[in-house]
This record gives structure tokens, C-alpha cells and sequence, in this order.
């Protein structure tokens, strides 16, 4: 008998009996931090005798909050959510897989999703159009003509894998969408016996920000494509036990503060504190007076503040939020009595409640937060909004170059007539993204702002891009309901469409006359979005200087027209008596924004928005769709090609080897970001991916973004390396100019080139390449492109000073080798300059089923001379070493599925 077999037992609730593990009488659980409590649940019920044990239970219950982490366990998600930039790859590698098995005389069928595996189409919406009363339905007409293939595709893969639902386009955003509806809390399932299990909900995904739900007490977190893919068929996640950082939150938000301003300091103290790889855990009384979307808001920042999770227990918040949003009284039932009798309940005040242990700790007095934004590059760097026009004229001169005209800069246009602009203006005001938009108190707070505005005869400066992107439905439900559309309406913010939008890098063009004046006097202009994500490059390439602000604060820049404002002594403009307005006279109370919160959401437009999710409109419905097991790959397509990675892949994997006569593909510097590593938004006709397109007739105006092109791995692998504020240093190195973008030397060719011309170059002589970089490699979203246009560039081996969690992951799940180099030490103070040859003995161990601690690295200089070192192997557990040894996740998932 296992301790699987010893703690079933039986719950009851709302007059049903469930069968259950029972974690509860454990010896060990009651200190444990409640996300650790999940892991414990997690284990116990999967329990299979080789992959997870008794033994890993225990160990789990002995945890040692001042351990470091060293044991480790499998984790198994009852979920895995997409989104459809990341998860149409997982979607095209599962078709291909499809193939692969055929070819290697299996049935295609054993290739299916295992567990519930849902994508909500969120990233594709682009604002062509705005500030016009149609726009939302315009931008959704364009979006059907640039992804017809894609979707058809989906369409396809719904009707041809089990397990695996779609929520169409225009519905909402992935995070919103599942803390809205998908998100059980608790789930249950008939069994073979006639019973129903209840079971912890937990959930992986393909996009960062899953750790939304972390706000609903559900622990996931974001994961590559390679790592969901794996997931989807069953294979659980290697991880180790993480040390946990309990946050107690105690006070209340002061006046004038918002929940973005409450995430923009937790995401500020957290990154001081430092928490990549572990867990973040919200407790104490404090907690009970945060409103669910607070806590949704505050999960969604974890990629923000690096940790794994950033996750709340289940208490009478939660219950609340599942009742509001449409959830059935039987199903919040069932959440409450399984939390109860797992010790999972998180209510500080109830006299059985046990205070968890954890590894570290912070916390935060809510009345010491004050109005923030952060920018103008990361979402980790918090600016006082006192302080945000100092602290803009302190930082802007960094972004100027002898070109950058210092005057003012006439411009004519059709749609928003005659102005000039100069450096500092706000080109992009967007409410966006996941981060703000599942939080009534700031959409209605925008909205207020915008009727106050709106009254006082204020309007956003002519050349600000306004656009409004709900998470779901329902916030355009609430609004209307408020009466703050038809406000939101007047200043420029009609509805563009219910997507990322800008925050993914879909903020659509500027207007033609503005871009121009731009790019001819190379201005630094400034977008403002609510979103989480504002790295270089990212939300439009005609904008330098990103910054993260709330909603009502968005709205504040579009009147104020500029970043080099301040708020304070500055007025928005003047009313209709020519008194000058200024930001306190239209900013509402803490009161005002509740009392129309809770007069206009209401648990009826959750009902009404999903109770046809999964059907989509007349747009979807009328796609053609192709029928069958395996998908018929059309070779004329730019949208979805079948996958190169499993091209003669034998039954058994050859022996790893060691690397030898690499050569540095790029020389980068800290904080290099998955962003500036994986194609994202859109490209030039002049760039590897345009050429592509060009030759294949596809005109500049068709080319439409990185993202909707994910299925095709010929445009992704042209654009690895791509984004425009890259700066590969490889090329001073030889006495080239640093030209940002995708560029490096070729040895070979002994000229500067494209990274991916160059990598072609050296594929073809059987060259292996290797990329040098320093602190925090790989930090951003866990984008999967980042690690397969890495492996499809020829690329071995990365050597860096640290990684962030996830990029480092999805390398090993690629076959890239993740090394580091030695403590202290970097490739400038190893005389390193990438123009050496570099040699790597010591990875042939791993065929003898050993991960070896260090790899030796020769680097040979072009005088001769050499440079050697012990670089730190970042394989960090055995399930990472098989990944390794089978030349990645898939491989190694496929081969076993054989079995």
C-alpha cells in the first residue's frame, strides 16, 4: 500500500460525496506554506511508484524553510491554458508528432492532449483603427483576413485532439478568460469506480502572466511551448522544492493610490529582493481585505517580479470572486469544504488557522503606497509620479543621438489635423493587457476620469494614439452599464478590440504623417499603456521610451500630451471658463470608484458573456475547416508549416558529444530579454523574414507580425536575434560598427551579416555556434521561440553569469546546452572578446547518466593563445539531463509515447 492508497477518502459537499486525497493529517503539512500544501496534494495523488514516490512526499513534508533548493520533485497540472501566439507552435509540433509517429510505424492517435488544454486567441487583434465608434468591429474584420489560415488550422486541431477547446477570437484575454470562467479552484471527474474525485486545480501555461490565477489560490505559473507541450501529454514538470517569500500585506490603499500603483511597488520590492526561482506566497489578516482582483492583479506581475508564482490561499475573498463571476453555488461549495478539509483554507482570523514558515520574508503597510509608473524600459523600475518629469528629463538624453532635432516639428494629418511634436510626447495612450483590465477599480477609475475630463471640456492631444483593449466582455459591459463608454468614447478610447493589443506589441501604426516626422528627426516619443511588459522594441518600433501606468493615469498622459509633465503644478488644460484643470480636480475618490463598481458588475453579465464561449461569431463559424487525424501541410503556406525538429529522428537517441571549433554567434551584454532574442511584432521587407515573404509574393502590407506567424518556422528562425534594440557586441569586437538589430560577423565569410544568414553559413560547414551573454539572460515571457530559433540557428551551447528561470528551461528542452560561467567571473574579466574558438569537453559524461557539475571551455584566441575555464553545467535535475541526453522535451515525450 502506497500513501496514495492510504489517504483517499471521502468529502461531502452540497449534498454529494467526493472521493479526495486527504493532505490534512499528514505529519508536517500544518507549517507548510499553502502553495507547498498544493505540491503535497499534487504528489500524493499522483503517486505511480518510479517517477514520483513515498519518499518525494516526505521529503516535501520535511521542507526546510532555510534550505537551499535541492530536492526534486515532479509536478503534474490538472490544466494547461494557451495562448494562441505560443500555442499555435505547441499545436503544429503536436501535428507534426502526429507524423512522426506514422513514419516511425506508430498510431497517430497516442498523440493527444492528456489533461484539459484550452487556448484563448488574445494576441492576434491589432489596432489598425481607433478613436471611431467602429473601431473593435474593423480591427476584428482585419484580424480574420490576416489569420483565416491560422485560425482554420485551430479549427482543425479542435475538432482533431481531445482534450483541447478554443475560445475564438473577440472573447477576452487568456488570463482574464481563466480567471473568469476556465479556473475551477477544485475540480472533479467520474472515475472508473462511479465516483467523483475532487482534485486541487492547478494550471501551467503558455504565457507568463498565467500566474493571474495564482490570485484565485490556483498555483501555475508560465512555462515554454516545449515544457506545456510535454505537460499536455501527460509529463509531469521537473522542478525543485523552491524556498518561499511570505508577503504579509496589512492597511488599506489611501486615497488617490490604485491596485496597478500597489503592483508597481511589490514588483519594485520583490526585484530588490530577489526572488528568481522562488516561490512568493501573500498571507496574514491583511490579505482578507484585498479584493480578488486585486489579487489577480498582483499575481499577474510575477514574471515582473521573477518569481515563480506570486500566489494567495482560498478564503471567503475567493468564494466571493467564483460566486460573482457565474460559478455554481455547487461548485463554490465543493471549493470550500475541500480547502477545509485539506488545510487549505487561508483565513488568518479563524481560530484554527496555523501561520506557515517560509524561507524569507517582506512586507508592505498598503497606506505607504503612493501613485507610481515605471519605465522607461522595465516594468521593475518604479518612478514616484512626483517625480516622473525629473526623473524623464534625467533619462531622455540617453535616447537622443547628433541626428535628434531638439525644436518642435510640424505635422499635417487628415484624421487629427495640424500640430507639432517633439521629443517627450506620448504618441501611444492604451488601456491593455491582462495586468489592470481584470480589475474593475481601475477600468471604472479610467472611465470617471474620462466623464470628469470629458465635463470639463479636456481632450487627449491630437497626435496620442487612444485605444481602449477590455480583458473580457464583461468590462465593456460594466462601463456601458456605468455610463463611462459614451465618456471613454469622447476623449478617444472606443473599444479596439478585447486582445493584448498593445502591450503585446500589437499597438497597430501610427498615423503615416507622425511616424514620418519620427523616424526623419529621429524623436524620442513615449507610449503609456497599462500593461505589465514595456522592454525596448517591444510596443512600437517608432517609440523609444515605454511606460507602465494605471488606466486613469493613461488617460491622464493622453490629456497632458507629453512625459515631461508634472501632474502637480502643471494643468491638463482649461475648462470652458478658462480655469485651469488640473489632474486632482477630475480624479475620483476611493469612494466614488466603489460605489460604481459595486452599482454596475454584476454576476449577470458573467452568465450572459460565457455562456456561448467556446461557439465565437458568424466570422469564426463560417471558417472552412479540414477534417482528419493528420493535418494536410500546404507548402505554399506562410501562416503553418510542418516542423523540422523531427526530421530523421531514430527510435533511440545517438550519445550527446562534446563541442568542438565553435564560433560566437553573438556577444551580448545583462538583462538580455527573451523579447530581444524571439521574433515579436512586426518586420521590415528588408529584414531575413520580409526577404522570405517578398520572394513568396507575400507584399509588405501582408507581411502582419512575428507573433501571427509563430506556425511557420522559417519566419521565426529569420527573425531570432531580430529586434531592433539589440546590440551585438561581437561586431566592435572585430572593429565593425554596432548596427542594432540581428547582425553579427561571419568568420567564415570574414564580413558582417544577418545572424541568420551567417548561422546558415556556418550550418553548411558544419560549424557549431555558441552565444555569450551576461546577467539575467532570457528575462521576459516564456517565449518558446526564444530557445527553438536558438537550437535552428545551429547554436550548442549558451554561456552567460546567470539566466532567468524559464529561458534557461526551454534551452535544455531545445538540446541547448545552458552553462554559466564561473562565479564572479564574466568574458570580460576572462579576456573574452567572442572572436575565439571555443571547445567544450566533458559533456559526453551525461551518457553515462551524470550530470557533471562544471564542463571545461577552451577558448582559443586568433593569436593562438588560450583561454580555458570550468563553466557551471545548469542542468539542474535528472528530467532535465534525459531532456538533454534525447535532444530535447519532445523528443524524448515521443519516444516514450512509442513505448
Amino acid at each position: 500500500m502506497s500513501l496514495r492508497d492510504d489517504q483517499l477518502a471521502t468529502l461531502k459537499a452540497a449534498g454529494k460525496d467526493f472521493d479526495y486525497y486527504n493532505i490534512a493529517n499528514l505529519d508536517g503539512i500544518d507549517h507548510l506554506p499553502y502553495s507547498l500544501k498544493v505540491l503535497v496534494e499534487n504528489l500524493v495523488r499522483n503517486i505511480d511508484g518510479a517517477n514520483i514516490t513515498d519518499e518525494h512526499v516526505k521529503t516535501l513534508l520535511d521542507w526546510d524553510p532555510n534550505a537551499e533548493p535541492s530536492h526534486e520533485i515532479q509536478f503534474t497540472p490538472s490544466r494547461v491554458i494557451m495562448q494562441d501566439f505560443t500555442g499555435v507552435p505547441c499545436i503544429v509540433d503536436l501535428a507534426t508528432m502526429r507524423d512522426a509517429v506514422k513514419d516511425l510505424g506508430g498510431d497517430p492517435e497516442v498523440i493527444n492532449p492528456q489533461v484539459q488544454s484550452d487556448m484563448v486567441i488574445d494576441h492576434s487583434v491589432q489596432i489598425d483603427k481607433y478613436g471611431i465608434a467602429d473601431a473593435v468591429q474593423q480591427n476584428m474584420d482585419i484580424e480574420y483576413q490576416r489569420n483565416g489560415e491560422r485560425y482554420q488550422f485551430l479549427r482543425w486541431g479542435q475538432q482533431a485532439f481531445k482534450n483541447f477547446r478554443v475560445v475564438p477570437p473577440g472573447t477576452g484575454i487568456i488570463h482574464q478568460v481563466n480567471i473568469e470562467y476556465l479556473a475551477k479552484v477544485v475540480m472533479s471527474k467520474a472515475e472508473a469506480n462511479g465516483n467523483a474525485l475532487a482534485y486541487l486545480d492547478s494550471c501551467v501555461g503558455t504565457d507568463s502572466h498565467t500566474t493571474t490565477e495564482n490570485g484565485l489560490g490556483v498555483l501555475g505559473w508560465g512555462v515554454g511551448g516545449i515544457e506545456a507541450e510535454a505537460a499536455m501529454l501527460g509529463q509531469p514538470i521537473s522542478m525543485l522544492v523552491p524556498r518561499v517569500v511570505g508577503f504579509k500585506l496589512t492597511g488599506s490603499i489611501p486615497e488617490g493610490v490604485t491596485a496597478t500603483d500597489v503592483v508597481l511597488t511589490i514588483t519594485d520590492m520583490l526585484r530588490k529582493h530577489g526572488v528568481v526561482g522562488k516561490f512568493v506566497e501573500f498571507y496574514g489578516e491583511g490579505i482578507a481585505s484585498v479584493p480578488l482582483a486585486n489579487r489577480a492583479t498582483i499575481g499577474n506581475m510575477g514574471p515582473e517580479f521573477g518569481s515563480t508564482c506570486g500566489i494567495f490561499p482560498i478564503d471567503n475573498v475567493t468564494l466571493d470572486y467564483l460566486r460573482l463571476t457565474g460559478r455554481s453555488e455547487e461548485q463554490v461549495a465543493l471549493v470550500e469544504a475541500y480547502a477545509k478539509a485539506n488545510k487549505l483554507w487561508g483565513d488568518a482570523s479563524d481560530p484554527d488557522y496555523v501561520e506557515p514558515q517560509y524561507s524569507e520574508y517582506e512586507e508592505l503597510d498598503l497606506g505607504t503606497v503612493v501613485p507610481s509608473i515605471a519605465g522607461p524600459k522595465r516594468p521593475q523600475d518604479r518612478i514616484l509620479l512626483s517625480e516622473a518629469k525629473s526623473m524623464f528629463e534625467k533619462t531622455a538624453p540617453a535616447y537622443e543621438t547628433e541626428k535628434t532635432v531638439k525644436d518642435p516639428v510640424a505635422v499635417s494629418t487628415d484624421f487629427r489635423g495640424d500640430f507639432d511634436i517633439e521629443n517627450g510626447d506620448v504618441a501611444i495612450a492604451s488601456i491593455t493587457s491582462c495586468t489592470n483590465t481584470s480589475n474593475p477599480s481601475v477600468m471604472i477609475a479610467a472611465g470617471l476620469i474620462a466623464r470628469n475630463a470629458h465635463a470639463r471640456g479636456l481632450k487627449p492631444k491630437p497626435w496620442v494614439k487612444t485605444s481602449l483593449a477590455p480583458g473580457s466582455q464583461v468590462v465593456a459591459d460594466y462601463l456601458k452599464a456605468a455610463g463611462l463608454q459614451d465618456d471613454l468614447d469622447a476623449l478617444g478610447y472606443q473599444l479596439v478590440g478585447f486582445g493584448c493589443a498593445t502591450c503585446i506589441g500589437n499597438s497597430g501604426p501610427l498615423l503615416p504623417e507622425i511616424s514620418e516626422a519620427i523616424n526623419a528627426n529621429d524623436l524620442t516619443v513615449t507610449a503609456v499603456l497599462s500593461g505589465n511588459r514595456n522592454f525596448e522594441g517591444r510596443i512600437s518600433p517608432d517609440v523609444k521610451m515605454n511606460y507602465l501606468a494605471s488606466p486613469p493615469l493613461v488617460i491622464a498622459y493622453a490629456l497632458a500630451g507629453t512625459m515631461d509633465f508634472d501632474f502637480e503644478t502643471q494643468p491638463l488644460g482649461t475648462d470652458a471658463d478658462g480655469n485651469d484643470v488640473y489632474l486632482k480636480d477630475i480624479w475620483p475618490t476611493n469612494a466614488e470608484v466603489a460605489a460604481v463598481v459595486d452599482g454596475s458588475v454584476s454576476r449577470e453579465m458573467f452568465l450572459k458573456d460565457y455562456a456561448s464561449v467556446f461557439d465565437g461569431d458568424h466570422r469564426w463559424k463560417g471558417l472552412d475547416v479540414p477534417e482528419g487525424e493528420l493535418f494536410v501541410w500546404n507548402d505554399k503556406s506562410t501562416y503553418v508549416r510542418k516542423q523540422t525538429f523531427f526530421d530523421g529522428m531514430k527510435a533511440t537517441p545517438d550519445p550527446v558529444a562534446d563541442i568542438h571549433g565553435a564560433r560566437v554567434l553573438a556577444l551580448l551584454g545583462d538583462s538580455v530579454t527573451t523579447d530581444h532574442i524571439s521574433p515579436a511584432g512586426a518586420f521590415k521587407a528588408s529584414s531575413p523574414a520580409g526577404k522570405y515573404l517578398t520572394e513568396r509574393g507575400v507584399e509588405p502590407k501582408n507581411f502582419n507580425s512575428y507573433g501571427s506567424r509563430r506556425g511557420n518556422h522559417e519566419i521565426m528562425v529569420r527573425g531570432t536575434f531580430g529586434n531592433i534594440r539589440l546590440r551585438n557586441q561581437l561586431l566592435a569586437s572585430v572593429g565593425e560598427e554596432v548596427t542594432p538589430g540581428g547582425f553579427t560577423y561571419d568568420f567564415l565569410a570574414k564580413k558582417p551579416t544577418t545572424i541568420f544568414e551567417a548561422s546558415r553559413d556556418y550550418i553548411d560547414n558544419k560549424v557549431p555556434l555558441v552565444v555569450l551573454a551576461g546577467k539575467e539572460y532570457g528575462t521576459g515571457s516564456s517565449r518558446d521561440w526564444a530557445a527553438k530559433g536558438t537550437v535552428m540557428l545551429g547554436v550548442k551551447a549558451v554561456i552567460t553569469e546567470s539566466f532567468e528561470r524559464i529561458h534557461r528551461s526551454n534551452l535544455i528542452g531545445m538540446g541547448v546546452l545552458p552553462l554559466q560561467f564561473p562565479a564572479g567571473e564574466s568574458y570580460e574579466s576572462l579576456g573574452l572578446n567572442g572572436t575565439e574558438t571555443y571547445d567544450i569537453a566533458g559533456v559526453e559524461k551525461l551518457n553515462e547518466g551524470v550530470t557533471p557539475k562544471t564542463v571545461h571551455v577552451t577558448a582559443t584566441h586568433e593569436d593562438g593563445s588560450k583561454t580555458e575555464f570550468d563553466a557551471v553545467v545548469r542542468i539542474d535535475t535528472p528530467g532535465e539531463a534525459d531532456y538533454y541526453r534525447n535532444g530535447g522535451i519532445l523528443q524524448y515525450v515521443l519516444r516514450n509515447l512509442m513505448k
